[in-house]
């Protein structure tokens, strides 16, 4: 069973930057997703990097400003995250599948495997 643990979130100012860290157990083969849910939002889909070819995809609302990659030697995927907005805020997971073909479509959002999240606040 794939183990996913995110770290990196914190309270930053708007235009701010944050660097978020997913660690699993396994990867090699596994497409990783970034998930975020805002206060009293539903979750949704932020990127997405698939697991053969690193193919990467990012919503509309964070295309430019986020950037995902992936190490699969150190069985981790980080997601770089630039001109942080105060919309930004939300709890962000990661989550494992076996591609990024659905990773816009909740509720599971095309993943088998989700971790527990860390909290990001963009605030002045």
């Amino acid at each position: 069973q794939l183990q996913l643990v995110e770290s990196g979130g914190g309270l930053v100012q708007p235009g701010g930057s944050l660097r978020l860290t997913c660690a699993a157990s396994t990867l090699d083969s596994v497409a990783i997703a970034w998930l975020r849910q805002a206060p009293g939002k539903e979750r949704e889909g932020v990127s997405c990097i698939t697991g053969r070819s690193g193919s990467t995809y990012y919503a509309d609302s964070v295309k430019g400003r986020f950037t995902i990659s992936r190490d699969n030697a150190k069985k981790m995927v980080e997601l770089q995250m630039n001109s942080l907005k105060p919309e930004d805020t939300a709890v962000y997971y990661c989550a494992g599948g076996d591609g990024c073909g659905g990773y816009l479509i909740p509720p599971y959002f095309g993943m088998d495997y989700r971790g527990k999240g860390t909290l990001v606040t963009v605030s002045s």
